[in-house]
Formats: structure tokens, C-alpha cells, sequence
């Protein structure tokens, strides 16, 4: 059965759609509903504070329920997005944009979950605290997201960039791995960034006077966090803006995309370990204020050293980018 232009890319198009908003739905029902059952055990012991307790509730799922509405923005894009001139390449795209999104909006909707959640079973510390307590769930699940909003850039651009000068191979490659690169990487950053989060309002709960030491140290440890995220993004943009000459051989297509997979996957340990790293500082630093310093000098030596198997995944992608 012969199969048009059009229909293949309305093919992989559908195909990116389910993609996206199936894996984007993952991460933020997760997230989501560690916030419910944590917002349950505070209120189980202080049925009193039920109220404020269901609002940051709400609050904390609606934060986290923003990585799935990236998702849903994308895969309807794709799903009813106007094609006046299909071709090949424009099928790898759309394809590798929806993987970008579905995979983005894992870590980021599981990671929002997690300062959402302890932020509820903070109130029952410290009622005093509920409005501080919102504010540190707020900033820390504000982080959390720039991965999926990263994920959502590179999509964007995949979807509406025209690439029909390029050659079909090993363009197509690319375009795909650009999608896997940015996709995987964040999964990693935004499960460590709710990490840091999630023992920040922790601590805020345990030890109100310490809620400026330990935002900062959040911040930071949330910063390195991302970095592996921000690695898989320098791939993906150089994966779609270098232009790689025409080639019928299936090796310098498998370079491509390997590089997208080796920096995606590369990228996701290190945004764990990173967030690891920052939640025992955190939850440290409010236990024990007078080694902030100590434990934030600690927390970034450990967090350089995990960092360093995500500067190797991009060493490698660079060089199958580059010299092979």
C-alpha cells in the first residue's frame, strides 16, 4: 500500500501527540498525588487546620499539574497543526517534539509534588508558618518546572522551525535525537529540584527562624540541579541549528542520535544526584544553623563531583556530533 507525503507526517505528528501528553500525564499525577497523601497525614493529625491544609493542597497540585498542560499544549498543536508543505524531515521533527515533551514533563511534574506535599505536613508543625510555607512550595515548584518549560521551548522549535533545505539524512537523526536530548535530560532536574523543594519546606516547618538560610541553600542546590537539564538543551540546539552534510550512510545518522540519547540519559543521575546532594544540606541546615556555611561548601563539592558524569555524557555527544 503506497502512503503519501502528508500521510506520513500526519502519521508521526498523532504519533508525537500520544506521546506527549501520555508520558506528560506520568510525572504530574505523581506528583500530584504525593501532595494529596501527605496533605491526608496533616490533617489526620490536626483535623483543625483542615482548611488551610486543602488549599495549599490545591495549591501545591495546581503547580504541579503545569508540566502536564505544557503536555496538552504541545500534543494539541501536533494534533491539529496546519501542514502546507509536509516532507520528510518535518515527520523526524514533529516526532522528536512530542518526545521532548512527554519526557520533559516527568521529572518536573514528580519533583513539584514533593515542597507541595511537605509543605501541607509543615502546617501542622507550625500553623504561624502557613504563609511562609506557601511561599518557600511556591518558589521551590517554580523551579521544579524550567525543565518541562525547557522540554516545551525545544518542541516549539521542532515543530515550527523549517528544516526543508537540510538533507533528509542524516537531518532526521538529528531532529529526533535534539528531542531525546532535551526530553530524558529533564527528568533528572526536575526530580532533584523537588528534592531540595520538598526539605526546604521541611525545615522551614522544623525551624522557622532558619527559613532565609535554608531558601538559599535550596536555590543553589536547585540551580546545580538543573544543570544537567540545561546540557541536555545545549545538545538539542546544536543537533537542530548545525546543518551536517548529505549522507546515505546509516552510521552518521546513528552518531546523531546517539548523541541525543547519550545526553539524555547522561543527564538524568546527575539531576537526581544533584537534588539529593541539596536535600540533605537543606534539611541539615535547619537542624543546625551555624554550619549553613560548612554544609553548603559540602553540598556543592558533592554535588560538582555527580555533575561530572553529565559533563562526560556531553563530552562524548559532542564528539559524535563533531568527529565521528
Amino acid at each position: 500500500m503506497a502512503v503519501d507525503l502528508e500521510t506520513w507526517v500526519r502519521m508521526a505528528a498523532f504519533a508525537g501527540g500520544g506521546m506527549a501528553m501520555g508520558l506528560g500525564a506520568v510525572g504530574a499525577a505523581i506528583g500530584e498525588g504525593y501532595t494529596a497523601a501527605q496533605a491526608s497525614y496533616a490533617v489526620s493529625r490536626n483535623t483543625a487546620l483542615s482548611g488551610d491544609i486543602f488549599k495549599s493542597m490545591l495549591v501545591g497540585q495546581a503547580v504541579a499539574e503545569s508540566a502536564s498542560i505544557f503536555a496538552l499544549v504541545i500534543a494539541i498543536l501536533l494534533l491539529f497543526l496546519d501542514l502546507p508543505a509536509p516532507n520528510m524531515l518535518q515527520a523526524a521533527s514533529l516526532f522528536g517534539a512530542g518526545l521532548c515533551m512527554g519526557f520533559g514533563a516527568v521529572g518536573s511534574g514528580v519533583g513539584s509534588g514533593f515542597p507541595g506535599g511537605q509543605a501541607c505536613a509543615g502546617m501542622v508543625r507550625q500553623p504561624e508558618m502557613a504563609g511562609k510555607l506557601t511561599t518557600n512550595m511556591l518558589v521551590g515548584s517554580a523551579v521544579c518546572q524550567t525543565p518541562a518549560i525547557f522540554s516545551m521551548v525545544v518542541a516549539l522549535i521542532l515543530m515550527f522551525l523549517d528544516f526543508s533545505r537540510a538533507p533528509v539524512s542524516p537531518t532526521w537523526a538529528a531532529l529526533i535525537g535534539a528531542g531525546l536530548s532535551t526530553g530524558l535530560a529533564a527528568i533528572g532536574s526536575g526530580m532533584g529540584g523537588g528534592f531540595a523543594a520538598g526539605a526546604s519546606c521541611e525545615g522551614v516547618a522544623r525551624q522557622p527562624e532558619s527559613v532565609g538560610p535554608v531558601t538559599t541553600t535550596m536555590l543553589v542546590g536547585q540551580a546545580v540541579a538543573q544543570t544537567p537539564s540545561i546540557f541536555g538543551l545545549l545538545i538539542s540546539f546544536v543537533l537542530i541549528f548545525k546543518s551536517f552534510p548529505e549522507s546515505s550512510s546509516l552510521q552518521a545518522a546513528m552518531a546523531l542520535l546517539g548523541a541525543g540519547l547519550c545526553m539524555g540519559f547522561g543527564g538524568i543521575g546527575p539531576g537526581i544526584g544533584n537534588g539529593m546532594a541539596a536535600e540533605g544540606a537543606v534539611r541539615w541546615v535547619a537542624r543546625n544553623l551555624k554550619s549553613a556555611g560548612d554544609l553548603m561548601r559540602i553540598m556543592l563539592v558533592g554535588q560538582a563531583v555527580s555533575q561530572s558524569t553529565a559533563i562526560y555524557a556531553m563530552v562524548v555527544s559532542l564528539v559524535l556530533i563533531f568527529v565521528v
